[in-house]
């Protein structure tokens, strides 16, 4: 499928959303046609942030059919691979920097019939790709560095998401790649033609009037 034809994929992040009325976050995002709920994870140590935990996306679950796409900001994602599988997660991405061995994870993760993500911070090497784009599902790429929303868009991010997807493609990869941080609709474009599949957004979705229409908006940028 060409670049011009690819469907962009949505994937908000539910970081972004009123916590007291999660529920209905949620059911509104499926009713806006996201294409999956990204839940952002922190542990205070890996990142300097505190998020949720696994219970958390178990929760999310009840709400929506949508996948959940788990992003593990924590220092040890092999310890807690099991809990969010258990949970509902649909897709779950570690970090390349996490103090566990990569391949063995992703491995534990795909052994329960998940998708399985490896993630990169903003100063990792994209070809770190090349040594895991056997075992992965999908790679996301951190345009913020990671443990906070509301960060500006890395304007490397483009090139470096470009050399991604040419590991994929030279390796004839089925990987998908996400892209998280500082999306919005005037860059989504531009993000779009670096051969990104998934944007994760949101503020941009969030705090729109009209989450359906953003969606639309930055999926047909």
């Amino acid at each position: 499928m060409s670049d011009t034809l690819r469907k962009t994929l949505i994937s908000p992040s539910i970081l972004t959303a009123d916590f007291g009325n999660i529920g209905e976050a949620v059911r509104k995002l499926e009713k806006a046609k996201a294409d999956y709920v990204h839940c952002d994870v922190m542990d205070g140590h890996f990142v300097p942030n505190l998020t949720f935990g696994s219970k958390f996306v178990s929760d999310l679950k009840k709400y929506t059919k949508l996948p959940l796409d788990v992003h593990l900001m924590i220092s040890r994602p092999d310890l807690y691979i099991e809990r969010f599988a258990d949970a509902g997660a649909d897709i779950i991405t570690f970090h390349a920097e996490a103090e566990c061995d990569t391949e063995e994870t992703l491995a534990l993760i795909r052994a329960r019939n998940i998708k399985a993500g490896i993630a990169l911070s903003p100063d990792t090497p994209v070809d770190v790709v090349e040594k895991y784009s056997d075992f992965a599902d999908l790679v996301l790429l951190m345009s913020v560095y990671p443990g906070f929303g509301g960060q500006k868009f890395i304007e490397d991010s483009y090139s470096r998401a470009r050399k991604i997807k040419d590991i994929i493609i030279r390796r004839g990869s089925k990987i998908l790649l996400e892209i998280d941080g500082g999306v919005n609709f005037a860059n989504a474009r531009k993000i779009k033609d670096s051969g990104v599949d998934i944007l994760v957004a949101g503020s941009a979705v969030f705090s729109s009037e009209d989450m359906g229409v953003a969606i639309r908006k930055l999926a047909e940028c």
